[in-house]
C-alpha cells in the first residue's frame, strides 16, 4: 500500500517519522519566529535610568568590569533584560563623571568600583529592576506571553514520541486551554 509518507510496512513508518521530524522542525521554527517577536514588541524596555540602578546595584555588592555588568543583568532578570554594550558603556562614563565609580585597570580590562559618593547613591537608589522580573506579576506584559511559550515548547516532545493516545490527550488539553481563555475573556 502506498501513501504519502512512503510505501507500506517498514519504510512507510521511517517515512512517516521524518515527516514528522519535519513537522517537529517547522514548530521549532514557528516557535522562534513567535518568540523573537514577542522579545521585539512586548519585552520590557529598560531606560537609561534602569541601566544606571542596575549598575549602581551591583557595583555596591563587587567590583566589575562592562561585560560582567551585562551578564550579571541577563542573568539576575533571568533573561527577561540584557542590556546592550551602548547602553551600559555611556553609562558606567556617566557614573564616573559624576563620581559615583572609579575605572582601575585589572587583568587588561576596565574594572569599575563605587565610590564613597556611589554607595550612598546606591542605597537612596530604587531597587534593582530585575527584582521585579523575579516575580510572577500577572500585570506584566510579558508573563502570558512567556507562559503560552512555555506551553508551545511543550507540545513539541509530544508531537516528536508521543503515543497516538499521548497526542489525543494534548491536543484536547490545549483546546481546553483554549475554551477557558476564552471564557476568561467572556466574563464581566
Amino acid at each position: 500500500m502506498n501513501n504519502s509518507f512512503g510505501t507500506s510496512g517498514h519504510n512507510s513508518h521511517r517515512s512517516f517519522a521524518d515527516a514528522f521530524d519535519s513537522a517537529g522542525k517547522g514548530l521549532w521554527d514557528a516557535l522562534d519566529n513567535v518568540r523573537s517577536e514577542f522579545e521585539r514588541r512586548v519585552a520590557p524596555r529598560m531606560g537609561r535610568g534602569d541601566v544606571r540602578v542596575a549598575i549602581l546595584s551591583l557595583l555596591a555588592e563587587e567590583s566589575m568590569h562592562g561585560y560582567q555588568i551585562i551578564r550579571e543583568i541577563d542573568k539576575r532578570s533571568n533573561g527577561a533584560w540584557k542590556p546592550s554594550p551602548g547602553s551600559v558603556y555611556p553609562t558606567l562614563q556617566l557614573l564616573a563623571d559624576e563620581g559615583l565609580i572609579e575605572a582601575h585597570e585589572a587583568e587588561g580590562k576596565k574594572t569599575y568600583t563605587l565610590t564613597e559618593k556611589g554607595h550612598t547613591e546606591a542605597q537612596s537608589s530604587r531597587p534593582a529592576p530585575w527584582k521585579d522580573a523575579d516575580t510572577h506579576d500577572s500585570t506584566r506584559p510579558t508573563a502570558l506571553p512567556r507562559s503560552a511559550a512555555k506551553l508551545a515548547e511543550a507540545v513539541v516532545p509530544i508531537m516528536r514520541t508521543g503515543t497516538p493516545e499521548q497526542i489525543d490527550e494534548a491536543i484536547s488539553v490545549v483546546d481546553d486551554a483554549r475554551r477557558k481563555l476564552y471564557a476568561i475573556l467572556a466574563q464581566d
